[in-house]
């Protein structure tokens, strides 16, 4: 599996119930977070490793009534600090 973000613009007033929506339907959503600044919500999405990135975003994250912008992070390599 690899990790995508997606920084998510949503129409005025619509972000808890665009980020409700995705976490009631996209399967491969393992974490979303409202944020501030130019976006609304950053998601966090695994994928198999030969699933399209392009189609799914377009397809699943964009499609949701109240989506009106995404930005795509592609992860390669995820790094953590040490235990104790």
């Amino acid at each position: 599996m690899r990790a995508i973000f997606v920084l998510i613009k949503c129409e005025m007033g619509r972000a808890y119930e665009v980020a409700r929506e995705m976490a009631d339907s996209i399967e491969e959503l393992s974490e979303m977070h409202s944020v501030s600044g130019q976006y609304d919500l950053l998601g966090k999405f695994y994928l198999e490793p030969d699933r399209d990135i392009g189609l799914f975003v377009v397809q699943c994250v964009q499609s949701v009534p109240g989506v009106k912008d995404t930005y795509t992070i592609q992860t390669f390599n995820a790094f953590s600090g040490r235990a104790g």
